[in-house]
């Protein structure tokens, strides 16, 4: 039905793939963390697991929104899917707030209940976990730059915030295990500090996303390249308004671009589609370029 170009790129699959590869690889290393916590007595483990099964979540609504949002425009969403991509980023922003709150509590209840310091093998857990999801951050982070993908970004720094916790949790293990009897809770506090960097990384995402959702017009860079473009264009007089909402990984263009008044209609039709041809060219996201061509006027250009 559109004649618009599918926003979808070789880099918004690969953000599929990497969703896919880290519900696999949540799902195994929240497995490890929980049992080694529980055997380790290190609540710090725990807590780091229970991060990575909102991780699992998150991925899966990371790969559905993905899906979705690669779906090409119809009758029924004639601006496309892309929205998808941002709401399967609130989510997950969502799911990153609620473990932030459950590990804090459960943190808070550790640190006034007397326990046993965490066994020094755990600390080789935390080690192999924290690079493991560094190396899975970076990878989809890098990726998502590519894409403009909000859900790939919040799975990446949702990646990356697991990693922290883990960090976090290291450190308090270490603290623990060196610093000897009165110092178990350590691990405690460092779940707490870990749950203060996820709710705060939480809200990040979730401001970002809302951006999207709310067509907040994008960076200046975007707006700029648009401009020159147009301006560029010969015929093009001025720019008298331009509008760029971002859907997805796709952006939509409305700009009203003055021409010599003297011009006749089927002038200014081929000009507009020189114009949306050369928007196109500059920004290759631009899914949707709508033209309005207008008389050229000092006052309003």
């Amino acid at each position: 039905m559109s004649n618009h170009p599918t926003p979808y790129s070789a880099a918004a699959q690969a953000s599929q793939r990497l969703a896919q590869l880290g519900l696999v690889i949540n799902a195994l290393l929240a497995v490890v963390k929980l049992v080694a916590g529980l055997v380790g007595n290190a609540y710090a483990l725990v807590a780091d697991a229970i991060e990575s099964g909102t991780d699992i979540i998150g991925s899966v609504v990371v790969w559905g929104g993905l899906r979705i949002a690669s779906r090409d425009p119809d009758d029924r969403y004639p601006f496309g899917y892309g929205r998808a991509e941002a709401l399967a980023g609130a989510v997950v922003s969502a799911l990153m707030f609620g473990a932030a709150a459950g590990i804090s509590i459960e943190a808070i209840r550790e640190i006034r209940t007397p326990h046993h310091a965490p066994a020094p093998w755990t600390l080789g857990v935390l080690a192999v976990v924290i690079v493991v999801k560094e190396i899975l951050a970076k990878k989809v982070l890098q990726v998502s730059e590519g894409s403009g993908s909000v859900a790939a970004a919040a799975d990446g720094w949702h990646h990356r915030a697991d990693a922290i916790t883990s960090a976090a949790a290291f450190i308090g293990i270490a603290v623990a295990i060196v610093g000897g009897p009165g110092w178990e809770p350590a691990d405690d506090w460092a779940a707490l500090v870990a749950a203060g960097i996820i709710a705060i990384n939480a809200g990040v995402l979730l401001r970002t996303a809302l951006g999207d959702l709310m067509d907040r017009a994008p960076g200046a860079t975007v707006q700029r390249l648009v401009s020159q473009a147009a301006l560029e264009t010969p015929g093009v007089l001025a720019i008298e308004k331009l509008k760029i909402r971002k859907t997805g990984t796709a952006y939509y263009v409305d700009i009203h671009v003055q021409a010599e008044p003297s011009m006749t209609l089927h002038d200014a039709h081929i000009l507009s589609g020189i114009v949306k041809s050369a928007i196109r060219q500059r920004i290759p996201a631009a899914a949707g370029v709508l033209i309005h061509m207008e008389p050229y006027d000092t006052t309003n250009a």
